[in-house]
């Protein structure tokens, strides 16, 4: 047997983190067995799918880097499939046409919660052999009144539902348009899905779904439902808990491989190992260590994490990531030093890829105004006097790297009999226009000899306006 999992979204909105997670449980458990990843639109919401949301989607399975192995498929293209297995049912006696009105079902629901009864359809048109009238009629699934469903949840473990707590579920509405439980079953189906991994707010549809699937022969597939994920105040993650959509995540200057770790620790552990790579999610994921309880969602954590991959990760990796930042600051790589010494220079004291492109502008743009704290603490006469000294000296400098650099403030600093902090420092707000950067030499070389000698320069002259 080929496992086979699926991530099936409605593409009603974003990828939010909580799908994503799902995506990547079932992702990683399709590449530790050997077997099949399918991603699946599930876009029979007519009203609320939109094109956009299918894009975000998709850019957010590859910013991730979650490949797919088929798909995606789109359950729109397959409506006569849906319409064959329905009119299949209806033959077999095992659904129905009900013409209820909205009006009945509500009035029935109104008495029930009256009574202090379960609102559930209580199968008025179940046996009924004529249409009354011309109403227009849903299709009903003709859900077993006796006996239960048993789930062997791979996560939660046993479940048993009583077939009398499910009522007659609509398969197909009033239009002919089928419904979601119908088509997930049909694509679950026809797709040899053998595991379902997903949230457990489908718990409920799931020993629904399970019936339809007896009812038509198949097999049923082994369910996995994932706890949900909370945000700090214990309500269920949303907008008002900040980013929750993915992209929003990679718009932050998070790391694909930062975002993935950590979601893969939301739920799941092996031990007390915190950092994964992507080959040790694969090797070490078992449903098994999957709990129970719902885990809360903590950003601190997912950015010591981040913070950790930037440190830590491929420079040229990171790089190509920091160019799009770059990109959205106006910004063109090419105009400066590369991306992957900018990266080394600049990791150490970036927890996100937003603050590393911010504070690394200077390298490709000339700055417009100095920080108002360094230039008071930094910018006198004296300052001017160092930094008239230093042009001198770099403009003979042949070749433009750290060690000469490094040495020329060296040399400064004993002819003038300072320490190197009274000759960097006002050379940093000069060249960078603020007193905070990577070490000296190193910001030096980055922004280059002729931009170097230009900003000493520009800052002489800024020091004289200054008295």
């Amino acid at each position: 047997m080929t496992i086979t999992t699926r991530f099936a979204p409605s593409p009603t909105g974003y990828l939010h983190v909580g799908g994503a997670r799902t995506a990547l449980f079932s992702w990683l458990y399709a590449r530790k067995h050997g077997g099949q990843f399918i991603l699946r639109i599930e876009d029979t919401d007519l009203e609320r799918s939109t094109q956009e949301s299918v894009n975000a989607i998709l850019e957010g399975m590859a910013w991730l880097g979650l490949d797919y192995d088929l798909g995606p498929f789109y359950q729109t293209q397959h409506f006569d499939r849906y319409k064959a297995i329905i009119q299949q049912l209806i033959d077999q006696g095992d659904a129905y046409y009900c013409y209820c009105s909205k009006d009945e079902l509500e009035q029935l629901r109104t008495e029930q919660m009256a009574n202090k009864e379960k609102p559930r359809y209580n199968g008025k048109c179940r046996d009924l052999h004529e249409a009354p009238g011309d109403r227009e009629a849903v299709v009903r699934f003709k859900n077993p009144q006796d006996g239960a469903v048993t789930i062997n949840d791979l996560v939660k473990g046993t479940i048993v539902v009583g077939n009398k707590e499910l009522d007659d579920l609509i398969i197909a509405r009033g239009d002919g348009t089928p419904t979601y439980n119908l088509t997930v079953v049909v694509d679950d189906m026809d797709m040899n899905i053998t595991h379902v991994i997903r949230g457990d707010d489908h718990i409920n549809n799931t020993p629904r779904q399970m019936n339809i699937l007896k009812a038509l022969g198949a097999n049923l597939p082994h369910y996995a439902h994932l706890p949900m994920i909370l945000g700090a105040d214990g309500a269920r993650l949303s907008k008002r808990h900040g980013a929750v959509s993915v992209m929003q995540f990679r718009d932050d200057g998070y790391l694909p491989e930062a975002l993935l770790n950590y979601l893969v620790r939301l739920g799941w552990s092996h031990g007390d190992q915190e950092i994964f790579s992507l080959d040790e999610m694969v090797k070490l994921f078992e449903l098994d260590d999957v709990n129970v309880s719902a885990s809360t969602f903590n950003m601190e954590k997912l950015l010591w994490l981040n913070h950790h991959y930037i440190m830590n990760g491929d420079p040229a990796h990171v790089a190509r990531h920091l160019s799009w930042h770059i990109g959205q600051l106006g910004i063109d790589p090419a105009d400066g030093p590369a991306l992957v010494d900018v990266v080394l220079a600049q990791r150490e004291r970036s927890k996100t890829l937003v603050d590393m492109a911010a504070a690394s502008v200077y390298f490709y743009q000339e700055f417009t105004s100095y920080d108002e704290k360094a230039v008071k603490k930094n910018f006198n006469a004296e300052a001017a006097q160092v930094l008239a000294a230093l042009h001198d000296a770099f403009a003979l400098v042949g070749e433009w790297h750290s060690k000469n650099i490094h040495d020329v403030i060296v040399e400064l600093a004993a002819d003038l009999g300072v320490n190197m902090g009274k000759i960097a420092q006002p050379l940093r707000v000069a060249v960078c226009g603020s007193a905070v950067s990577p070490a000296i030499d190193v910001t030096l070389t980055l922004v280059g000899k002729e931009k170097t000698l230009a900003r000493i320069i520009k800052a002489i002259a800024f020091i004289k306006t200054l008295n």
